[in-house]
């Protein structure tokens, strides 16, 4: 990577959106690249409103604090709304299909829709969607390195929680699978 990425994850609290943040952040610092990770989030715990930016980069950060995106991660269709228009031309907006009723309408970005809900309940754990997304993302934008990945979350799960990481491993594969496949990727439509 020989420039700096700027992404933006955003949905509802509780679908992994500041964890997805985090481990994109930590995988980085394990490549010895610059990072920026700014959550918001509403006060509600569940439900509320999340986003995080995260700024990836082999030199300097001049400022976290951005309104144009290279690539959008988008759980929900509040988060589309918003945040559709505010990744640059030539960007990669990659969206939860299923929480997604209005899909973007923009002509000048790669566009990814996947279900990852429904794959993490093939899983039998909901909670690793948010790892299919990412696993997606990286295989289009590859930022950081996918085995990097799995370091990182160990960092950014709790011990008591270790036990899921061949889990999280499989559903990171399940992602770059997905979009890797343009004929997977294409079914996934609206």
């Amino acid at each position: 990577m020989d420039k700096s990425h700027e992404v933006i994850i955003a949905g509802f609290g509780g679908q992994g959106v500041l964890s997805m943040g985090q481990i994109i952040a930590y995988a980085a610092m394990i490549e010895g690249k610059e990072v920026s990770w700014m959550p918001s989030y509403g006060p509600e715990m569940r439900g509320g409103t999340a986003n995080c930016i995260v700024i990836v980069s082999p030199g300097r950060i001049s400022s976290p604090i951005i309104s144009r995106f290279d690539s959008a991660i988008t759980l929900n269709q509040p988060s589309l709304d918003k945040f559709e228009h505010a990744i640059k031309p030539g960007g990669f907006l990659l969206y939860e299909i299923s929480t997604v009723i209005t899909p973007p309408t923009r002509k000048d970005l790669d566009i990814l829709a996947i279900n990852a809900m429904d794959e993490a309940l093939k899983l039998q754990k909901k909670q690793v969607a948010n790892m299919i997304l990412l696993g997606a993302f990286l295989e289009r934008r590859p930022i950081i390195r996918p085995e990097n990945v799995m370091s990182a979350l160990k960092k950014v799960l709790p011990a008591r929680h270790h036990h899921t990481l061949p889990l999280n491993e499989q559903a990171l594969q399940i992602g770059r699978a997905f979009a890797s496949q343009s004929e997977v990727a294409a079914s996934f439509q609206p």
